[in-house]
């Protein structure tokens, strides 16, 4: 047994640690496939932030590999075995309204600021000092430890499908990318499109007709705005009337403009993400409701009919007949993340289904298109990333569980998420740290930090347990 000091080896190395993590931070890792080049297939500034890991790790005498410019990674010891790192040095884009530079990665008041400190350049560079601790310790290992560095996990995961492709699977492994303690199970993720084509539906005496609609750009997303054109026979001063009164009830902005002779409503919800509908306002469901009270024309009645007691009433597919919960990751959950209809080409509701672990998917689908069926509308697109559930019992989870539990003095409990880790592409991974528990979770947002006394504590946690995993 050890007695190494875990945290006292971390401070040996802190002001390293900060000023490598704050070059990584410095360099802008946007996808940018509008500049893709063979060389640098997700744009230059991801390629950028790979090969600044991989240059370092040869410095420190790791076994560095670029794949591809997709993917690298960077290993020591010796074995069968492969104990994994995933981790990923691509970000989202920085947006605005931020204090500080996203890309200056200042310190103040204790907290690194930059687009990526915790999600995941801070935690890549905690995992990799944590490595480097290991390795540099002499301690025996019997695996081969390797951090595998992605460069589109904001996006495709085109990196890790690329690598995984040329390289070997760990048999373990954690993705430094979410909470502390350890997260043992994800949903999965399902997208698809429920289409609606135009049929000719004969109805007399309509008052207005929808001529185009739309809301929402992503699956992922709760839409924060839409907007109908409405070409209107009669009656148009009810219908402005009306949407006044619903706005006021649903308490939401929006507006009301005659362009062309056609009336225009738009309405402001509440963005959100995907895997908690219940926590946006759904511009687009919240218009489709309005809509669907109107004397509208046969199709489009039909359409936001169908998109009002459909999808409109519940984020847990109920009225779908898909609802469905279980103990480990909690209740199926539908966001409806693209909503669009056009009097030419019909109407489209694009959803992103998160469904528990224990889900019998092929079931889910069957009673989806018997509904569909019956309805007139067919599903297209449909994509699917299975869920991931490591049973408690694991070495890989009692491992991390023990090395918490010593490095933090706190119960591990084990956690669920609605979103996808890296963790899922290993058939034994979870996601470990780097949020602690009480700590917000800024990821994505203006003014993104990492607190530095939780940088440190977060590396000493990943030193032990890759000391853990590999001996």
């Amino acid at each position: 047994m050890t007695s190494i000091n875990w945290m006292e080896e971390v401070k040996k190395r802190e002001s390293d640690l900060i000023k490598d993590a704050q070059q990584l931070l410095r360099i802008k890792s946007v996808l940018d496939d509008e500049n893709s080049t063979l060389d640098a297939p997700l744009g230059e500034g991801v390629k950028k932030a790979l090969e600044f890991m991989l240059q370092l790790g040869e410095q420190d005498g790791f076994t560095a590999k670029n794949v591809g410019n997709l993917a690298g990674h960077l290993e020591f010891g010796q074995g069968e075995e492969i104990v994994g790192v995933l981790c990923h040095v691509d970000v989202v884009p920085e947006g605005d309204g931020w204090s500080s530079d996203p890309y200056g990665a200042d310190i103040r008041d204790g907290k690194l600021y930059a687009r990526g400190a915790i999600d995941d350049k801070g935690p890549t560079m905690a995992a990799y000092y944590a490595m480097k601790i290991v390795k540099e310790s002499g301690l025996p290992v019997n695996k081969r430890v390797r951090m595998i560095i992605g460069t589109d996990e904001e996006s495709e995961w085109r990196c890790v499908d690329h690598y995984f492709e040329q390289e070997e699977m760990p048999a373990i492994g954690f993705a430094p990318d979410a909470d502390f303690p350890i997260i043992f199970a994800e949903k999965g993720i399902a997208d698809y499109d429920l289409v609606y084509k135009p049929a000719v539906i004969e109805k007399e005496g309509f008052d207005s007709e929808v001529i185009e609609f739309s809301s929402g750009r992503r699956y992922n997303m709760v839409p924060d705005y839409a907007k109908a054109e409405l070409a209107v026979l009669q009656g148009q001063t009810d219908i402005v009337q009306r949407f006044d009164e619903f706005k006021r009830k649903k308490e939401l902005a929006g507006k009301v403009t005659v362009e062309s002779g056609k009336l225009v409503l738009e309405l402001e919800g509440v963005s959100a993400h995907g895997m908690e509908p219940d926590n946006g306002k759904n511009a687009g469901l919240l218009m489709a409701d309005f809509l669907s009270e109107l004397n509208l024309d046969g199709n489009s009645e039909k359409f936001f009919r169908f998109t009002a007691n459909n999808l409109g009433k519940d984020s847990r597919g109920k009225e779908l007949g898909i609802a469905f919960s279980d103990d480990i990751t909690g209740d199926l959950t539908i966001n409806v993340g693209k909503l669009s209809y056009s009097r030419e080409t019909g109407g489209r509701a694009g959803l992103n289904m998160r469904y528990p672990v224990t889900t019998d998917l092929e079931k889910t689908k069957k009673i989806l298109y018997q509904l569909i069926e019956t309805e007139g509308l067919t599903i297209e697109n449909f994509s699917n990333s299975h869920p991931h559930h490591v049973d408690e019992n694991n070495f890989l989870v009692q491992t991390l569980k023990k090395v918490y539990e010593e490095q933090v003095g706190e119960k591990a409990e084990l956690l669920s998420i609605g979103g996808g880790t890296y963790a899922r592409s290993l058939e034994s991974g979870v996601a470990f740290g780097p949020l602690f528990p009480g700590r917000p979770d800024i990821a994505h947002q203006k003014d993104e930090y990492i607190i530095i006394e939780d940088l440190l504590r977060a590396t000493a946690i990943y030193a032990q347990a890759i000391y853990e995993l590999a001996k």
